[in-house]
């Protein structure tokens, strides 16, 4: 039977990205969150997840504002970068996992979440700096299934529908047959607004951390308008961790995390969870 061997919460801005690119890890003033990464390496070479679940925010790479889906989930067999607007990135294959994504899918329907399915989909900065984190060097031995939770543009999935929603993959991969270990990645937040000033609201980004593990439901009962107050407008993207942590159900350990501000115009933050029964 396959299971959920961990999740893990993760930043995905830009800056992130570039910085890995560039191969500067050790000289930016947010080095501190690239070190974090060191247990987390060590702890997937333990392991060794055979598919990442990826939740995040796409940023116009597939959906436009005059369609955004609520959810939206890849059933390809491999999935390509593209250009985001920053121009022609290197081309890069992400391999899929159609069997288990079209299991998902079912499984979502009987769980009552008519969720959008994608033959093909685009796999933007979100899921591809994620993925960069975990496995340096570009070399992803894992099968990816991304899923978009649309951040973006009203109308807006609760955070108690996106926890829900979390809780429905977790369901879904247990009651897959075939003998897989699955990541499941939030990629997203914390705290920040675009715009000139932006905004970074630490208090409750360090909440967000320690609710995330002993309490999301604390965080699944916020209304959409308070995270925006709290967190500001991109903070939506908290949705990603709540995916995440309704996937990894039941008590858990936190293998390392940290918090770093400000990353960009971000809160950054990185947090690893595995279930207490171990990987």
């Amino acid at each position: 039977m396959a299971r959920i061997v961990g999740g893990l919460g993760t930043s995905h801005v830009p800056i992130i990205g570039r910085t890995i690119e560039a191969g500067k890890q050790s000289e930016v003033g947010f080095a501190p969150f690239f070190d974090a990464y060191g247990p987390v390496h060590q702890w997937l070479d333990k392991v060794k997840p055979d598919v990442a679940i990826v939740f995040y925010n796409d940023h116009g790479l597939n959906f436009a504002l005059d369609n955004m889906p609520t959810f939206a989930m890849g059933v390809a067999g491999e999935y390509h970068n593209a250009d985001e607007g920053w121009g022609e990135p290197e081309p890069r294959v992400f391999k899929g996992s159609d069997a288990l994504s079209w299991h998902i899918v079912q499984s979502l329907i009987e769980d009552d979440f008519d969720i959008s399915v994608c033959g093909e989909m685009l796999f933007d900065h979100a899921g591809t700096t994620a993925l960069d984190l975990l496995y340096p060097g570009h070399n992803i031995p894992v099968a990816t299934i991304p899923v978009v939770i649309n951040a973006v543009q009203p109308p807006l999935p609760k955070p108690s529908r996106c926890y829900a929603f979390g809780q429905a993959f977790g369901r879904a991969v247990a009651s897959f047959p075939g003998d897989l270990k699955v990541l499941i990645v939030g990629s997203g937040g914390l705290s920040h607004e675009l715009g000139v000033f932006g905004k970074i609201n630490e208090s409750f980004d360090r909440l967000t951390m320690e609710k995330i593990v002993d309490d999301p439901s604390y965080l699944a009962a916020l209304s959409n308008d308070e995270v925006v107050d709290l967190a500001g407008a991109q903070g939506l993207e908290l949705m990603t961790w709540l995916a995440m942590r309704g996937a990894v159900s039941g008590p858990v350990n936190i293998v390392n995390s940290i918090y770093h501000a400000p990353i960009s115009h971000t809160g950054g933050a990185m947090m690893l969870l595995e279930p207490e029964t171990g990987a």
